[in-house]
């Protein structure tokens, strides 16, 4: 893929969103801002970006805990995000999900999930419905490889394979699941090979690389189009985080975190479109503060946001009659 400067500025102009809103909401985290878990996406920004310019605002995005990146892939709000990580009533769950919890169904973007590999089945579930519709729209489904290790990806696997569901599934393949080795609890460590045995056509992708991720998704998507079938990408991703903000980090080596660094891929994507003479040193700095100031302002809403009043507290909840 040769990108055109307003598509260069496009991709780049996500990726940093997503690196700059991850770092503010640690420092918020640290201020105690921002309570409960929080699981940050940098390092991983070539993956959301890219998977998700390969799609349309008709199709459906579904994701784990570590959604934040995805969703403001998607054109959720930053400010609703930020807001709902801060527990705020303007945020995009009302204040109620928290950081593990986004979800929009404006956007099409159904969370946002907390149990490993949970999200998989629901993705199935959408993809059988458009099915049933007759409908060309596409699920896509991201997860890490700790989510290989449960038997509902098996499961979901098979449907999918078994029934034809237009469903892409991602998986961000950052070698750790949450602090053990892929080498260590996978027999095969090999992700795709996994969707392979259910006869779902499978590609490994460079997750740094989000030229080399836009290009396999839209292969991924146009061919989910016109055979239906479902398709798999395993892409190859590094944290550059420990898991969540509660993680000592004692199960890699430092140099290992610094080695995976030096393939950041906003960095590789700028020297590589400024070698090519796509972007300027100007459009790349003019990218950054617009991030930085969308952040902001996100930051702004949030703080001015109401805590959502005690006497809604049931609101959405199911009560059984009879019961106050």
């Amino acid at each position: 893929m040769n990108p055109t400067r307003d598509e260069a500025l496009r991709l780049l102009g996500q990726m940093l969103l997503i690196r700059r809103f991850e770092e503010r909401a640690a420092e918020d985290y640290a201020a105690e801002k921002i309570r409960g878990f929080l699981h940050l996406y940098i390092g991983e920004e070539a993956v959301a970006v890219g998977v998700l310019d390969a799609i349309g605002p008709e199709d459906a995005v579904i994701a784990t805990y570590r959604e934040h990146g995805h969703a403001l892939a998607r054109g959720i709000p930053p400010g609703e995000i930020m807001a709902e990580m801060y527990g705020r009533s303007g945020g995009c769950s009302r204040g109620r999900g928290g950081s593990m919890h986004l979800f929009s169904r404006a956007h099409r973007f159904y969370g946002g999930h907390g149990i490993v590999s949970g999200l998989l089945p629901i993705a199935t579930g959408l993809a059988l419905a458009e099915r049933l519709r007759g409908s060309s729209v596409v699920t896509v489904a991201f997860f890490g490889e700790g989510a290989a290790a449960e038997g509902e990806f098996h499961e979901c696997m098979n449907l999918a394979s078994l029934w034809r569901l237009p469903v892409l599934f991602v998986c961000e393949n950052n070698l750790y699941a949450m602090g053990t080795a892929l080498s260590r609890s996978h027999a095969e460590p090999e992700i795709h090979k996994k969707a392979v045995a259910h006869r779902i056509e499978s590609e490994v992708v460079d997750g740094m690389d989000v030229l080399a991720v836009v290009e396999a998704a839209r292969r991924a998507v146009t061919a989910i189009r016109a055979q239906g079938a479902p398709r798999f990408l395993e892409c190859m991703t590094y944290r550059f985080r420990p898991h969540s903000m509660f993680d000592p980090e004692l199960y890699r080596e430092r140099t290992e975190v610094e080695r995976w660094k030096q393939r950041c891929p906003i960095e590789a994507f700028t020297a590589r479109m400024r070698e090519a003479g796509v972007l300027s040193a100007e459009d790349i700095a003019a990218a950054d503060a617009e991030a930085i100031a969308t952040v902001n302002a996100a930051r702004s809403f949030a703080e001015a946001s109401p805590i959502e009043p005690v006497e809604h507290l049931l609101d959405d909840v199911y009560t059984p009659r009879g019961v106050a």
